[in-house]
């Protein structure tokens, strides 16, 4: 195929310069200069046509495309600020949240203080309640002991006395006489 072609090119050369005259320089180079004018032509008119109709829509897409990046920028530097905007909120809502889960740990202690002190003292009242109604329980025991202490000691110094004296005294000297030795007793 390249030896055709080259083979075709001498041919050419070899015509041109048989008939010099006819196609001047460009006939020397073996251009046809009515198909090299009708080509231009045709180059310019597709230029043109391109230039009136392709380019515009082309430009247009390539402007299209580079607003559409720019506005995604844009919304990507907003959406950067809003993100560190955010990040900061929570971090000013986590130190609140921090600072009032201390104060409610405070305030639960401070709470649970008060309730162990009132339950120590509620339970301080009751004990010396009841150690009062103890001490009263007690009294009466006491008081009531000494009342059938006192009552047995009577009969026990009635039989005494009535067997010491043997019929001698009479029921109502015997009162008498153990009314006497009971107070003597109480001194």
């Amino acid at each position: 195929m390249l030896h055709s072609f080259v083979t075709q090119f001498a041919e050419a050369a070899h015509a041109a310069e048989a008939e010099p005259a006819s196609g001047g320089v460009f006939g020397a180079l073996g251009i046809d200069w009515q198909m090299l004018l009708f080509q231009v032509i045709g180059f310019v008119v597709l230029v043109l046509i391109m230039g009136k109709f392709v380019y515009p829509i082309l430009m247009k897409a390539v402007d299209q495309r580079q607003e559409n990046i720019e506005e995604g920028a844009k919304a990507a530097e907003e959406a950067e600020k809003k993100a560190a905007e955010a990040e900061a909120n929570i971090e000013k809502l986590l130190k609140k949240a921090r600072t009032e889960a201390s104060d409610i740990v405070s305030t639960a202690k401070a709470e649970a203080g008060q309730m162990v002190e009132k339950a120590e003292s509620s339970a301080k009242t009751r004990a010396d309640r009841i150690v009062a109604e103890a001490q009263e329980e007690i009294a009466k025991d006491v008081l009531a002991a000494r009342k059938a202490l006192e009552k047995d000691t009577l009969n026990l110094v009635k039989q005494a006395a009535g067997l010491a004296v043997s019929g001698v005294a009479d029921s109502k000297l015997d009162a008498q006489v153990i009314k006497k030795a009971v107070e003597g007793a109480k001194k």
